[in-house]
């Protein structure tokens, strides 16, 4: 039985960040299956998630927000350097793409780094020990982010839905939608899904 997993998010939508935490449980009850992270790029710089997008998700999961985001929700908001740097990891070294992507967000979400410009990556790419080229660091999509985007849109035509996050479960040529929503407070609980979907 060959098992994947999707997970489309946008590295600065609240809800994609509450829903990491699912695909972290996922990643530690099963380390040998593949995770595909697919980048959305939904943020262009000129919109934003707001104050009270992050105060529904804080109430509604795990997830917590540094006061400085909190303060700064509103502003609007540019993924694209963070859609090329995770395009980039998942093509060269896709076993640290879910380490760098909770790492990212932690920055994001936490510490209220807006991932715009090559010096807002410098702390983590120094952690990672990463020597990513410098067409990464460009407020347009790479080709690699670009890629990703038709692949996005081929499997938001199989589950008829252009929303995210989503999260789905392949288990050989069956695919399967997880309801994300269900977990978000109890992240591990997701576990007990994907079991009776490999079952």
């Amino acid at each position: 039985m060959t098992t994947e997993l999707f997970f489309i998010y946008d590295s600065h939508c609240p809800w994609s960040y509450a829903t990491t935490a699912l695909v972290n449980s996922i990643q530690k009850a099963y380390p040998d299956m593949q995770i595909h992270l697919w980048h959305t790029a939904y943020y262009e710089g000129n919109d934003s998630p707001g104050k009270s997008s992050a105060d529904t998700v804080s109430r509604q999961s795990t997830a917590n927000f540094g006061m400085d985001y909190i303060r700064d929700a509103d502003n609007a908001k540019d993924s694209y350097m963070a859609a090329n740097v995770m395009a980039w990891v998942q093509n060269k070294q896709p076993e640290k793409a879910l380490e760098l992507l909770n790492a990212l967000q932690h920055q994001h979400f936490v510490e209220n780094n807006p991932l715009t410009d090559k010096d807002d990556f410098d702390a983590v790419i120094e952690q990672f020990k990463f020597s990513p080229p410098a067409k990464v660091f460009k407020l347009e999509l790479s080709k690699d982010a670009e890629y990703l985007l038709g692949d996005i849109a081929e499997i938001q035509e199989v589950i008829e839905t252009t929303a995210f996050p989503a999260l789905m479960l392949a288990v050989d040529d069956r695919l399967v939608m997880l309801n994300h929503n269900l977990y978000l407070t109890k992240p591990e609980k997701i576990v007990e899904a994907v079991n009776l979907e490999l079952k």
